[in-house]
């Protein structure tokens, strides 16, 4: 069903692109009511504008907060052509009919980047813009509703196609935008309400988020994947690509499990390695050059393939050694000119710059068919005054920070956890497996692979307690001489003269660290 639009409603904060359509309206003997600085910009353009304390003869009050929430409005919105009843109340009153509302809301997003004053972001709540919007929505068989600049163009087609009208299916279409703009809208500042008041799990929890891309793929390429940001001051973190294809659901995935790993150093030069969302290679160096070639030396098979990152600028020389290796992302805090000329030749390579990398407070989300849960990051590595040296022999304070670089690293590592370490480097990672035993067996087994000289008194973290001795026998056996671990067992005495009669130092930290 077709329908003239007679009389058109236009209220933007943002008036870019806005003069093409209003010379179509004008085209089609539209009429335009607007106010304040929309209806002095159409003025300026040279076009004929009714302001709306015109239309609806009484002036706006209370700063502007009163001046579209008005009978003559939201009746010219919401009443049905269909219905005499309607029709006559509209005679009776002497009531027009508003037929199209082109509205952008005020720019409450924009607002929080700009201040922290509340007093400004609270003025930049938008009543009445949305009021309209749902209205017309709401009568989406009679009324068009324009909520974005980028419908213009689509808006000026339907009018030239149709001569003036708009077809239901064009109508619905804007509808189904208009709510889902008024549902952002609202939840972007549901959410600045409870962050204000530092409430992480509301009694209603609604989520939004601002379409960034359409994805290569999912998981699989057989399912479909898009990217959003929830984010209200920076978008997708701050990454910038430089080179390479887009993107998957796979890539993203991995690119966020590194970047939780290397924003946990901030001051070393530190390279993360990883696969699948697991690290197969962490490593702190002075030397950046070293720190890449001990990261990717922990699990060389593996790292093939992967995604990198650094928390430096990368130079030629680091440049001339990435090469060698295929990876599907490389991410570093900048790239000297020579460098990026030499990796830029591996089309397929991602290359993102890092540099200006937000903070990251996700709540993280898991969803389960209609249900979800929510927990905070997990943002604690242990407590240095509560550690607890259960055995006979104890570490040093040298001990102490390397003990700490390996039980940060075990904490990103999937459950069931174990990560080898020597010299601030991993050695042997076993992940994910359904008992610590295995996970044990295998950070072994690859240590003993790529880096069997380190082994000789090394570290090894746990992210969980050992629940029997047999795990950390086997660690022993490889010639692991620390251990730190959470401790809390049944079998902690067990396991813990299985350590002194090895003659091995173990430290219990009072923190688990699970990641599913």
């Amino acid at each position: 069903m077709k329908r003239k639009i007679f009389n058109a409603l236009i209220s933007v904060s943002d008036k870019s692109e806005l003069k093409p359509l209003i010379k179509t309206l004008k085209k089609f003997k539209i009429n335009i009511i607007s106010s304040g600085g929309t209806y002095k910009y159409i003025k300026n353009l040279g076009f004929d504008c009714k302001e709306i304390s015109e239309f609806t003869k009484f002036n706006e009050m209370l700063d502007g907060r009163i001046k579209t929430l008005h009978p003559k409005i939201h009746s010219g919105i919401l009443f049905d052509r269909s219905k005499k009843e309607h029709l006559s109340q509209m005679k009776k009153n002497k009531f027009d009919p508003i037929d199209l509302l082109i509205i952008n809301f005020y720019p409450f997003e924009k607002i929080l980047k700009e201040t922290r004053i509340s007093k400004k972001i609270i003025e930049n709540i938008d009543i009445g813009g949305p009021s309209m919007v749902r209205a017309a929505a709401k009568n989406f068989n009679d009324v068009a509703i324009i909520t974005a600049k980028k419908d213009y163009p689509e808006l000026i087609r339907e009018l030239e196609k149709n001569k003036g009208k708009t077809k239901l299916i064009f109508r619905k279409q804007m509808a189904r935008k208009a709510f889902n703009n008024t549902s952002y809208y609202d939840t972007v500042i549901s959410e600045w309400f409870n962050q204000s008041l530092a409430i992480k799990f509301p009694e209603r929890k609604t989520f939004f988020g601002k379409k960034l891309s359409m994805l290569r793929y999912g998981e699989n390429p057989h399912q479909e994947s898009s990217i959003y940001t929830s984010d209200l001051k920076n978008n997708n973190l701050n990454l910038k690509k430089i080179s390479g294809k887009d993107l998957s659901y796979n890539n993203y995935n991995d690119i966020y499990a590194t970047l939780d790993i290397l924003r946990s150093e901030k001051k070393i030069p530190t390279t993360v390695i990883t696969k699948h969302a697991n690290p197969c290679g962490v490593s702190s160096n002075k030397s950046p050059l070293e720190s890449f070639k001990n990261s990717q030396a922990s699990d060389p098979i593996s790292s093939f393939g992967g995604v990198v990152a650094c928390n430096f600028k990368i130079n030629l020389k680091l440049a001339l050694e990435i090469q060698k290796t295929f990876f599907e992302v490389l991410m570093a805090n900048g790239f000297d000119k020579n460098a990026l000329i030499l990796l830029k030749k591996k089309k397929n390579m991602r290359i993102i710059d890092i540099s200006n990398i937000a903070e990251d407070n996700r709540i993280k989300i898991k969803s389960f068919g209609n249900t979800f849960i929510l927990q905070d990051r997990d943002s604690i590595i242990f407590d240095k005054e509560k550690l607890k040296f259960v055995t006979k022999s104890k570490p040093t304070k040298n001990d102490l920070k390397e003990i700490e670089f390996a039980f940060r690293i075990c904490k990103f590592v999937k459950s069931n956890a174990i990560v080898i370490v020597k010299d601030f480097s991993t050695i042997g990672i076993g992940a994910g497996q359904q008992n610590r035993l295995d996970s044990c067996k295998i950070a072994v087994q690859k240590a003993k692979t790529f880096q069997a000289i380190k082994l000789k008194n090394s570290i090894a973290a746990s992210d969980a307690f050992f629940p029997f001795a047999d795990g950390l026998k086997t660690l022993i056996n490889s010639g692991v001489k620390i251990i730190v671990q959470p401790g809390g067992s049944i079998k902690d005495k067990e396991v813990i003269e299985a350590a002194d009669k090895a003659k091995i130092k173990m430290v219990f930290t009072g923190v688990r660290h699970f990641n599913h």
